[in-house]
């Protein structure tokens, strides 16, 4: 266990034995401080949306086919002329210093291990050239919050291009922060420095309140400017080419570091091959004309 202005940081490193992906939430959540598994696991309000998610997906089903004469179905896919190993990539999740010392570094060499994508967010608690570094090569994206900071976001784009990201997700739907209780019941600030924010803040090298970090956002943006195997295959049935996750691969940082997320990703891989088998899918792109029943 690693301590940081008084938050407890895991600093565990082994491969997990998972037998779902849910069943994860619940062992991370005995060793992530509750104010940071809070904002890790919580969604808005009720939280109506976060639970539709998965429910939509549910209420889709993958139609069978048998006698389709194939066998070792092969997740390898290609994405902005990318090879990967898998379409399941980390989606750009803030702060995972919460569930590990090591943050986004691990993610990154965990996701580059199993060959998948990883994505980093402006509001890591790794530098760009850090996480970049820790992926040792492996393809990465950088997530841009826009800045009412011009020279911010210049600054944050110049860094990921020299770290060699090969695109640049923008968030145009996070304007403002959502009610979130469980961080309003739990007082919560980010104990840890965000590491893409610490030259432009001043102060005692802690962590800001989600409200100072939106208050910083952009609000003017225009066009000027999920948790099984199954799910990532009804996703790519209906038209995705890649397939981002955060929790599950959080809770796996968390319980195993980068091996841990290597862990998940590959739980996941394997739910997924057997869903392929089972559609007479052998490749990505088959499952991408496979058919879905609603």
């Amino acid at each position: 266990m690693t301590v940081i202005n008084g938050y407890e940081q895991s600093d565990r490193e082994q491969k997990l034995t998972i037998l779902n992906l849910p069943s994860l939430e619940a062992a991370a959540k005995k060793i992530i401080p509750s104010g940071g598994f809070g904002y890790i696991s919580g969604g808005s309000e009720d939280e109506w949306t976060l639970k539709q998610n998965t429910m939509a997906f549910n209420h889709v089903q993958i139609v069978p086919r048998a006698l389709t004469d194939m066998e070792q179905p092969s997740t390898q896919t290609q994405a902005f002329g990318i090879d990967l190993k898998t379409p399941i990539m980390m989606a750009p999740a803030a702060a995972q210093g919460l569930a590990h010392a090591r943050g986004e570094a691990a993610t990154a060499e965990g996701m580059a291990q199993v060959g998948a994508l990883m994505a980093q967010s402006t509001y890591s608690s790794t530098s760009i050239a850090d996480t970049a570094a820790a992926g040792k090569g492996a393809p990465q994206f950088f997530q841009l919050y826009m800045s009412k900071d011009w020279n911010f976001n210049q600054s944050l784009l110049d860094e990921a291009v020299k770290a060699g990201a090969k695109a640049i997700i923008l968030t145009v739907d996070a304007t403002v922060d959502g009610y979130r209780e469980a961080d309003i019941i739990n007082n919560f600030q980010f104990p840890i420095p965000m590491a893409n924010l610490t030259k432009f803040s001043e102060g005692d090298g802690k962590g800001k309140g989600i409200i100072e970090i939106y208050a910083a956002a952009a609000q003017k943006i225009s066009p000027a400017d999920v948790r099984r195997g199954s799910h990532v295959f009804k996703a790519l049935a209906n038209g995705a080419d890649l397939v981002a996750l955060a929790r599950p691969i959080i809770y796996g940082l968390a319980l195993g570091g980068a091996q841990g997320v290597a862990s998940v990703v590959s739980h996941l891989n394997d739910e997924l091959l057997i869903d392929m088998q089972l559609a007479g899918t052998k490749t990505i792109e088959d499952v991408k004309r496979a058919k879905l029943l609603r």
